[in-house]
């Protein structure tokens, strides 16, 4: 299945907001609904597509058939961008400025490669695709006025299971596996990856890797990029290899510079990672602290000294109060007086491991001020926690505006890091007339630092993208000022990209264009996500 293309995943499992939401928007916020969005993509009005004879016919023999290069209105509408805010505000409005020229659909490590060479042959650009869900721009690639079409490598006919060692618990699979198909491959054999990131419906294994991605039980199976033993990345100038130990003192460790490349270095055509034995247990609890800063010295004390649970989080005190820590219960907590913060502590293994843990840890967290509030809170996470995305959709559809971002910094930094983002939104929306709601939970943690994820609700404005951009800038500008990472799982891709070479530096950007001239000397791939375009890379000339 595709996922919905003017928003997230299933249509089926989309539901209005309830009432007491709808209403604190209307009353607190200001929300009134907003134009209704284009029922299908036949509404709107595609441009034909610019890809030439020949380089159809170079792209069709690339991978095996004109079957297998689709340029009708629908497929490439469902291939423009991600799934921003933002993103879905343009697609429903029309704005078809990023449409590919085709979708392409190889499989194979060799078809990849023979794809690139065709690009490069007819001046044509590409843009990696996975699962669609990027939320950073990691979709849109710039172009900056030039006449250069991109097409659209959509790799979902790379599914499979290449390779399973039991021994070593190791799986090499294709990038364009979803998550739930590769637990199920995984599965079969009694592993699991352990990674469930809330794109984990749609997202594939290539975009965990090109993106960094961080699961929600990181704290017990840890982030996806500590999972990734080996890599083969398919380039313009031909394969790359990384990995062949599980550790190794051969020289800089090159998965790294492939981890996190967003397609703009190659094409990810195998992953190979190491697996963890299926779960016999799974409990989820929830807990009640006092306040954020009281909760978070909680997490502090288990992320540092143990025992760590498989999944730890905790929501601020409006987050835990509009009811975000349960999705499927949003608006429950409405009206009381003080919903104090809620966490949940999640614990995965064997049924002794997690009785142990599990006991331990309930302690540690009582001696930190927590209220145990049982198990019926932390299931109702577990059941709701890849729900988010449909209710920011279920935001827009009533006329609010929904965004979220995310950030990361070591413990000593994370009180003045939550405060400086969440003043930074808040006073820009409000002095642009449109004061926010502003939540936020520490999603991930580490024995040095934490993450923290904010959500941002206010009505939309005349111009919905235009106003958020200030309020986006501000929140940047914060996040680098407070010494926070300008992102800790969303990735870089176009949206925070200016603010990435402020975080890396001129020489280190230096370096990663040093690199992409060496694989992609005409760059091709993915043009302006994650590297800015000036200097330009030139096109082959014909």
């Amino acid at each position: 299945m595709d996922m919905l293309w003017s928003g997230w995943g299933d249509p089926a499992e989309a539901a209005p907001l309830p009432e007491p939401v709808t209403g604190l928007l209307r009353d607190l916020l200001g929300v009134e609904p907003g134009a209704p969005a284009p029922a299908g993509p036949d509404e709107l009005s595609v441009p034909a597509s610019p890809l030439t004879a020949a380089a159809r016919r170079a792209l069709a023999d690339a991978v095996g058939g004109e079957a297998h290069v689709r340029t009708g209105a629908e497929a490439r509408i469902r291939h423009t961008r991600g799934k921003s805010t933002p993103d879905l505000l343009r697609i429903r409005g029309g704005d078809l400025t990023d449409l590919p020229a085709a979708v392409v659909l190889p499989d194979g490590h060799e078809e990849v490669l023979a794809v690139l060479r065709a690009c490069a042959a007819h001046g044509l650009a590409l843009v990696p695709f996975g699962g669609g869900t990027s939320v950073v721009g990691g979709l849109a690639p710039e172009h900056r006025g030039r006449d250069r079409p991109f097409v659209a490598l959509d790799l979902r006919r790379m599914n499979r299971l290449l390779d399973l060692d039991p021994v070593s618990r190791t799986a090499t699979l294709q990038p364009g596996l979803r998550g739930p198909r590769a637990e199920e491959l995984l599965a079969a054999h009694g592993f699991t990856l352990g990674h469930f990131p809330q794109s984990y419906e749609w997202a594939t294994l290539g975009g965990f890797a090109a993106a960094r991605s961080s699961g929600q039980a990181s704290a017990g199976y840890g982030r996806f990029d500590e999972m990734v033993l080996a890599l083969t990345l398919a380039t313009p100038e031909g394969t790359l290899e990384t990995g062949r130990a599980p550790r190794s003192a051969a020289g800089p460790d090159l998965r790294q510079l492939v981890l996190g490349s967003e397609g703009a270095f190659g094409v990810i055509t195998s992953v190979t990672v190491r697996l963890r034995p299926l779960p016999e247990v799974r409990r989820y609890e929830g807990w009640r602290f006092a306040s954020f800063d009281a909760g978070a010295a909680a997490l502090r004390r288990l992320a540092q000294d143990g025992p760590r649970p498989t999944v730890l989080r905790l929501s601020d005190e409006t987050e835990t109060l509009i009811g975000l820590a349960q999705p499927d219960a949003i608006g429950a907590s409405l009206g009381q007086e003080s919903a104090g913060c809620q966490a949940v502590a999640g614990y995965e293994g064997t049924a002794e491991d997690v009785a142990h843990r599990a006991g331990r840890a309930a302690a540690v967290l009582r001696a930190c001020g927590g209220t145990p509030l049982g198990e019926e809170p932390g299931e109702r996470w577990a059941r709701g926690r890849y729900s988010a995305p449909y209710l920011r959709d279920a935001l827009l559809d009533v006329g609010a505006f929904a965004e979220t971002l995310e950030t990361a910094a070591f413990w000593s930094r994370i009180p003045a890091l939550y405060a400086a983002v969440r003043d930074a939104l808040t006073g820009t929306l409000t002095g642009a007339g449109t004061p926010p709601l502003v939540m936020c939970h520490i999603s991930h943690v580490y024995e040095n630092g934490a993450s923290l994820y904010f959500t941002v609700v206010s009505a939309q404005g005349e111009d919905p993208v235009a106003h958020w951009a200030p309020a986006k800038r501000a929140a940047n500008e914060a996040i680098l000022a407070a010494g926070g990472t300008i992102s800790h799982h969303h990735g870089v891709g176009t949206d925070h990209r200016d603010a990435y070479v402020r975080e890396a530096g001129p020489l280190g950007i230096g370096a990663l264009r040093a690199v992409k001239q060496r694989l992609d000397p005409a760059g091709l791939l993915n043009p302006g996500v994650l590297l800015p375009l000036d200097p330009p890379l030139d096109p082959p000339r014909a």
